[in-house]
């Protein structure tokens, strides 16, 4: 019997939904919701295991394990890291500046930062009395945070399954950089029986939101938004077609130093291992049911699953060595690059999709 895989909804003559189905190479339809069932896209679960960029990922791993001399030069990495910045960042602002603003987008912009509001305090409880607070603040803000690298990984997921997502999920991963970061400090002044000097949140916040990551996503967006579209399609070569080929290479350098960070975490014991491993999938999940109420569009509510998954190694890193120079980043950082972005850029995103699509 042949692989059967279900696909995005189709509409029919009269405007009902449809799901199409393949048996072997024969397409049939089924009728939409008469006897409908969730059947595990089985295709989609192995998919990612054959991306050209979850490979390099790999091999850069495998790289390390066998203690190769294979190297990226620093200066190139930082480059390509601030061009796929620019590129998600200004192909979102085109994308927003077609799309304009309306109260589905208002509602989506409205839940990221609900999302990274929330996310933080729930950590932070959770971990407070096996991590100690300043360090349960840390791992709070990483992962009510967000990565840049899990949501372009993320694009190129979505670009191969030919889904779209609207350009204003850009400026909704970049407005949920810094709630979880000031959520962090507010809690780290909160709990915090040290004493001792600390940063004042009014430098963590500055120093959040002028990050170098930050401020070059958030510009890229605005000059995306506000570029005269012909001028723009003159940088499409740039912004767009090169797009997955540097992914891939920096995705090699993930992998290296995903190896090279994992082992810092043995001295913690068990208990950074499960959160690292349990908190991404519970958020992607809970996102991708809340986001329901935002959107429709599978894109954007797969999206808001994988920011409430991913969780920040280099934002909330920098704001952190400020407001809780206690905090142990070989923790927090080893956590959020070593286990958490693997797994999500393996099984979480095709769970995730599955949910958005199969789901409610």
């Amino acid at each position: 019997m042949g692989l059967r895989r279900w696909t995005s909804a189709a509409t029919g003559p009269a405007g009902e939904d449809r799901a199409e189905f393949w048996t072997g190479a024969v397409p049939y339809a089924n009728p939409w919701p008469d006897n409908w069932s969730v059947s595990v896209d089985l295709q989609q679960l192995a998919g990612p295991l054959t991306n050209p960029t979850l490979l390099f990922f790999l091999l850069g791993v495998l790289a390390r394990f066998v203690r190769s001399d294979l190297e990226i030069p620093s200066g190139s990495v930082k480059f390509i890291s601030l061009y796929l910045l620019f590129s998600i960042g200004f192909n979102g602002g085109q994308e927003l500046a077609h799309s304009g603003l309306d109260a589905t987008i208002a509602r989506c912009l409205a839940l990221g930062v609900g999302l990274a509001a929330v996310i933080p305090l729930y950590v932070f409880f959770l971990l407070r009395g096996r991590l100690g607070v300043q360090n349960a603040a840390a791992v709070a803000a990483a992962y009510g945070s967000v990565s840049a690298v899990t949501f372009v990984a993320a694009t190129g997921f979505l670009e191969a399954r030919e889904i779209a997502f609207g350009g204003h999920m850009v400026a909704t991963m970049a407005l949920m950089e810094s709630p979880a970061i000031i959520v962090g400090v507010m809690l780290l002044l909160r709990f915090d029986r040290e004493g001792g000097e600390r940063t004042s949140l009014r430098d963590v916040l500055h120093h959040s939101l002028t990050n170098g990551s930050v401020l070059a996503l958030l510009g890229s967006l605005l000059i995306g938004a506000v570029a005269d579209a012909k001028q723009a399609a003159g940088i499409r070569p740039f912004t767009t077609d090169i797009f997955k080929g540097f992914l891939a290479v920096f995705l090699l350098e993930m992998g290296m130093v995903t190896a090279a960070r994992i082992s810092a975490l043995r001295s913690y014991g068990p208990w950074p291992f499960v959160a690292a491993l349990v908190l991404p999938l519970a958020n992607g999940c809970a996102a991708a049911l809340a986001s329901a109420w935002a959107t429709s569009a599978v894109g954007d509510r797969f999206m808001f699953a994988v920011l409430a998954a991913s969780a920040s190694y280099i934002a909330v890193p920098a704001a952190m060595r400020l407001a809780a120079p206690k905090a142990d980043p070989g923790l927090y950082i080893p956590m959020a690059l070593g286990l958490t972005f693997p797994l999500n850029i393996t099984l979480g995103m095709p769970l995730y999709l599955a949910l958005v699509e199969n789901g409610p």
